[in-house]
């Protein structure tokens, strides 16, 4: 059975519907099977920046420690649910120490990659992707850094000028919103050599048309049905590393129903065991 952990955690944004995370969380876990799922209790507290320059700090630093203890003994791939893209630091973390060669594939509107000192916000989960590639505050980062040419850019729109810069640098592969297919996708993880993958979905990767409940939304995301072609074909051309889905901060508690659906297809995309496909290997229609 999938197993998944929960982290409500809302001090690693910066948007004026932070707290509204927790309400996306918890409306996700009302529908997860009990017995497999695992509430983190992040703290009520917004936190402190500890000289980090990282807003809320403290409390990112408590609850990554708290979602590592729900980890342990858990052998198998989980789900862990946002709350903000921050909880990937230690989920993805856990990935990582396990093994180090993975790619991480990051369906994101942001590309999550300022420092504390290029942050316009100061918020982690701008800082996330650079964290885990081992870039930032010491206190956030990951025992076994990623190397930054495995990890993939999936819908990524908007990007602050020094995000394109190190982009540039270090040769991060992108695919680009308005073009994706899960053929491009698939083409990019490979060119990692990469023969697992951990699955970041952040829903404000979808169009706007398509999902309300984000906080921050960019025009001309991807479609439903690509996002889970996409979702679909990595998990039959590739071992599954574990995944994280995050962002969903309904207007209110009774708004999160209108989108709820969507969020639950895209977890049962990423949970669904893939099909042998002997005559189609990668799992991509052609």
């Amino acid at each position: 059975m999938t197993k998944f952990v929960v982290v409500p955690q809302w001090q690693g944004s910066g948007s004026s519907r932070a707290m509204q995370l927790i309400d996306g969380a918890e409306a996700i876990r009302g529908d997860l099977p009990m017995a497999a799922t695992t509430l983190v209790h992040v703290p009520t507290e917004a936190g402190e920046a500890l000289d980090t320059d990282i807003r809320r700090a403290s409390s990112l630093v408590t609850t990554a420690e708290l979602q590592r203890q729900a980890l342990v003994g858990i052998d198998e791939p989980v789900i862990t649910i946002g709350g903000d893209c921050g909880v990937e630091l230690a989920s993805v973390g856990e990935a990582l120490r396990r093994d180090p060669g993975i790619a991480v594939v990051w369906f994101d509107a942001h590309g999550d990659l300022n420092t504390p000192l290029s942050s316009p916000s100061g918020s982690f989960s701008g800082m996330v992707a650079r964290a885990l590639t081992g870039e930032g505050a010491a206190m956030l980062l990951p025992e076994a850094p990623l190397d930054p040419a495995r990890l993939v850019l999936v819908g990524v729109r908007d990007l602050d000028d020094g995000e394109l810069a190190h982009i540039e640098e270090r040769g991060i592969p992108m695919v680009s919103s308005v073009m994706t297919s899960a053929a491009e996708v698939i083409a990019a993880v490979e060119a990692t050599g990469a023969d697992r993958v951990y699955l970041h979905v952040d829903v404000d990767v979808l169009d706007p048309a398509v999902i309300a409940g984000v906080s921050s939304a960019v025009p001309f995301g991807l479609e439903l049905g690509t996002l889970l072609d996409c979702i679909t074909a990595l998990r039959a051309r590739f071992g599954f590393a574990g995944a994280g889905v995050t962002g969903f901060s309904p207007g209110s508690p009774d708004a999160a129903a209108d989108d709820l659906g969507t969020i639950l297809r895209i977890i049962g995309a990423i949970s669904r065991e893939p099909k042998p496909d002997s005559t189609n290997p990668t799992g991509v229609t052609p």
